[in-house]
């Protein structure tokens, strides 16, 4: 364990083995933190905060303070951080808003600097949010989704597994798994080809969503008759199956296409 003589750390908090803590941080009563994570130069960790494993930590980040809500008063909620996240400078997160709510993140993120992660949000693994992403409150991101430089995501927003979203969009309505979107607000523009390729999609995988996406958003088929010509198809993949079950799920619309 390496803890810098200007730091200030509570003596109730949990550090794991071989934990780094940087020149005036500040580690408050209620966290823990596993081992190997590295905590750089003025960050601070309070509230009720759980880090997970081998994270990086980087200057200025603020974990665990209040909700920026004005519902939020007081009441113990949690922030929870899984293993190796690489969070960058002047990143801040919150915890829930109501009593044992919580905000969650994944494992394998990175989040980039200057990005905001809001109560009540969940993140899931393998995302990337580019600097300057802005979630809003109760914002769900789904595994392995891209979101751009000062993308801003509307409260209670949804954004699909494998989906990218262009930089400087403003996203008000679910994004769709495996879609690319852009815009102000945010638009579908179709297929996420490159990062379906890239991730080791079979070219039948994507040539059935590719089909999926043409119904949905470019025949000018309503949704539910759009749902029901895929379901008739002989063959459905389980991403197709995931894609529809998505679209039924969702509560605020999602994004329109170009």
């Amino acid at each position: 364990m390496e803890i810098h003589p200007t730091a200030i750390i509570s003596p109730k908090a949990k550090l794991g083995k071989d934990v780094e803590i940087g020149p005036y941080s500040i580690i408050g009563d209620n966290i823990s933190i596993g081992e190997g994570t590295k905590i750089g130069v003025h960050c601070v960790v309070e509230g009720d905060t759980t880090i997970g494993k081998r994270c990086q930590i980087l200057t200025g980040a603020v974990l665990g303070s209040p909700p920026q809500d004005l519902k939020y008063k007081g009441a113990r909620s949690f922030l929870e951080i899984g293993d190796e996240n690489t969070i960058r400078e002047y990143v801040t997160m919150n915890p829930g808003t109501e009593e044992n709510t919580k905000t969650c993140v994944g494992s394998h993120n990175l989040i980039m600097a200057y990005s905001h992660i809001a109560h009540n949000c969940t993140i899931g693994n393998h995302c990337i949010i580019a600097n300057l992403g802005t979630l809003a409150g109760f914002v769900t991101i789904e595994n392995r989704a891209v979101i751009g430089g000062m993308v801003a995501i509307h409260q209670f927003t949804n954004i699909g597994t494998f989906s990218i979203i262009g930089g400087c969009s403003k996203v008000i309505s679910d994004v769709p798994p495996y879609s690319t979107c852009d815009g102000h607000p945010a638009r579908i523009y179709g297929l996420n080809l490159v990062g379906l390729r890239r991730a080791g999609f079979k070219p039948e995988t994507i040539k059935q969503l590719d089909h999926a996406f043409k119904i949905l958003f470019a025949a000018g088929l309503n949704k539910k008759r759009a749902l029901e010509k895929i379901t008739q198809q002989k063959t459905i993949s389980s991403e197709v199956a995931y894609l529809i079950d998505f679209l039924k799920r969702s509560k605020r619309g999602v994004c329109r296409h170009v």
